[in-house]
């Protein structure tokens, strides 16, 4: 089942018929922010990467899907909280997923054109998370079984293109995830309810922040009216 998604991806990405089609990498860092640890929503301290595909539908919007990988870690020892500071938990998770966004242009960006352009934009859309469930004993984590949860990225970004064909972004990704249980915070199960701590009326949230580097395939087309 958990392979589902990335069938999905692929045979979506094969059966599009694109006008403007994109290709290419995302590279930069992750940070986490939950109930163990920092509370800065920009702080990447883990590496994250991933592959992005974007069909332009027209100069001022696109549809995106990505599929990506991260590190996730928290540690009290960073937090400005001193109960947190003295708690002294650490946690490790990993965070693979996959989303498809609706991104829109500040400023016209059409790619027929060969001069060097640039936009701010945004994007939003849903994305499906899988990682590690897990609780503490003693203060040390304890993985359990793998979890998966929904997801609502919300991102703002710049971009360029640097030559004809390659477009190069920066962008910060937060995304809000339907769990509470990224850092073993809240276990499920409910043998393990005593070892629940934290703010359990609030999930856990992570971030993307980094570039993308993509490739322009395919013939371009006017985006004009007839």
């Amino acid at each position: 089942m958990r392979k589902l998604p990335v069938i999905i991806f692929l045979l979506t990405f094969g059966s599009l018929q694109a006008q403007i089609n994109e290709l290419g990498l995302f590279l930069g860092g992750s940070n986490y922010m939950g109930d163990i640890g920092a509370t800065n929503y920009i702080r990447p301290n883990e590496p994250a990467f991933g592959i992005v595909y974007k069909w332009n539908r027209s100069p001022r919007h696109s549809y995106r899907l990505s599929l990506k990988h991260a590190s996730i870690e928290g540690d009290d020892a960073d937090a400005d909280s001193d109960g947190r500071k003295l708690r002294g938990l650490k946690f490790e998770n990993r965070v693979t997923e996959i989303a498809a966004a609706f991104e829109f242009n500040f400023f016209e960006f059409n790619l027929h054109e060969l001069e060097q352009q640039f936009t701010p934009y945004v994007y939003t859309g849903v994305a499906y998370s899988f990682f590690k469930n897990s609780h503490f004993e003693d203060g040390e984590q304890i993985n359990d079984d793998n979890g998966s949860a929904l997801a609502i990225p919300m991102a703002v970004g710049f971009k360029t293109n640097i030559t004809p064909s390659l477009v190069l972004g920066v962008e910060v990704g937060f995304r809000y995830l339907f769990s509470d249980n990224l850092d073993g915070s809240h276990p499920k199960d409910g043998d393990l309810k005593p070892f629940r701590f934290g703010n359990i009326n609030s999930d856990d949230w992570y971030t993307f922040t980094g570039i993308t580097l993509t490739y322009t395939f395919t013939e371009k087309p006017c985006f004009c009216s007839d």
